[in-house]
């Protein structure tokens, strides 16, 4: 039995889950070469990550469970939210605050079509 999607996973990425979930909602269910041109054009820090993360499905995809790279396609693609990173906010008066610093855990998995 052969198996017809692979998956990737970028754990603890240091971007908050809100602004990646913005970028990862553009390529679900696109092709891969699509989804690349997209990611290619977007100025977020996140699109960097994001198309990290898809180059590696792919190459899992392709190695791993020999697929051809030309007929796969995002199948799905999402963003849990991961540790919250906090640290002390000096504030005036002599008063502390947080600053909670958010992380994320992007999954992709890719499919032949």
């Amino acid at each position: 039995m052969e198996r017809t999607e692979a998956k990737a996973v970028a754990k603890t990425v240091r971007i908050s889950p809100r602004k990646t979930r913005l970028i990862i909602n553009l390529i679900r269910g696109k092709s891969v070469d699509e989804a690349r041109a997209i990611l290619a054009n977007q100025p977020q820090r996140a699109s960097r990550v994001i198309s990290k993360v898809l180059e590696s499905a792919t190459a899992n995809a392709v190695n791993n469970f020999g697929m051809k790279e030309e007929n796969l396609y995002v199948k799905t693609c999402f963003v849990d939210e991961a540790l919250v990173i906090k640290r002390i906010k000096f504030d005036s008066r002599g008063r502390t605050g947080r600053n909670d610093h958010k992380t994320s855990h992007i999954t992709i998995v890719v499919a032949e079509k």
